[in-house]
């Protein structure tokens, strides 16, 4: 997983895991960052995948701005991300998250279900905890 080297040093004193630089390249340790900073992404965004997505490809903050505007379908907040990559970025990942739950339940599954409901202006996003994530 790609982390940026801040991120992966402020990950690894969350979960209690050793780290030097050296080590973002061992896969095992690199997947424990990056799968620890991903589920902590999700967990800030009430378990948005759309934001989560968003938050992991242009970090955290940008989505929390990004949601300040009116409440919009999933869907259309997803398109009016204003950065291409992201927007790109979060519309593949939940396709393929799509894809592969299908091929490893055996039943179709729904993308509108994956983004969740509308994304809007949050009653938390004063709250400092919120904004602790690099």
């Amino acid at each position: 997983m790609q982390l940026m080297p801040a991120t992966a040093k402020w990950t690894a004193r969350k979960l209690g895991i050793d780290y030097t630089h050296d080590r973002i390249t061992e896969h095992g340790t690199n997947l424990r960052l990056g799968t620890g900073y991903l589920k902590m992404v999700l967990d800030s965004f009430d378990g948005s995948q759309a934001m989560a997505a968003a938050g992991y490809n242009a970090g955290p903050n940008r989505p929390r701005k990004w949601r300040e505007g009116p409440s919009l379908d999933a869907a259309a907040w997803a398109e009016n991300i204003p950065f291409t990559e992201t927007r790109d970025y979060v519309k593949k990942v939940l396709s393929n998250a799509t894809d592969y739950a299908a091929l490893l339940s055996g039943q179709p599954q729904s993308l509108r279900a994956r983004l969740g409901s509308a994304i809007g202006p949050h009653p938390g996003a004063a709250d400092p905890a919120e904004r602790e994530l690099p």
